[in-house]
């Protein structure tokens, strides 16, 4: 019921695909579209990859869901929260959240952005993660 109400309060329809959307992300915390369209084609046979797409984008525009852009890899996508950055692993892709408003450095960092107004600041950090450093 939950996932519903977070449909409503963005002023979309809570269909059964967009409920199975934001429960599929919820649980995976950061997915992308390729994997998303693997699980949710098995609940929802007919459903298209240009459905899933205007779905996301639709969530996308209501800022329910937002992007997140990893250099040399596919999209993920997460159920918008408070700001934060992400590390990745490259060697076992594992994205995780980390408690770091990436706006507050433009106001802190001392960074000179020549002039532009910034209406988003998104950082991934790329590493290995403990589990592949004792591989």
């Amino acid at each position: 019921m939950k996932h519903e109400n977070l449909l409503k309060q963005h002023r979309l329809k809570a269909t059964p695909q967009r409920i199975a959307i934001i429960e599929l992300m919820q649980h995976a915390g950061h997915i992308s579209i390729e994997d998303l369209y693997d699980v949710i084609r098995k609940k929802f046979a007919s459903i298209s990859l240009a459905t899933l797409y205007k779905n996301i984008h639709s969530m996308m525009d209501v800022s329910l869901i937002r992007e997140v852009k990893i250099p040399g890899h596919k999209t993920k996508y997460e159920i918008e929260k408070s700001s934060h950055a992400h590390v990745m692993c490259k060697q076992c892709g594992e994205l995780k959240d980390i408690p770091v408003d990436p706006a507050s450095l433009l106001q802190t960092g001392g960074f000179d952005i020549s002039g532009y107004k910034a209406d988003d600041v998104s950082i991934v950090i790329s590493g290995i993660c403990s589990d592949c450093q004792q591989k």
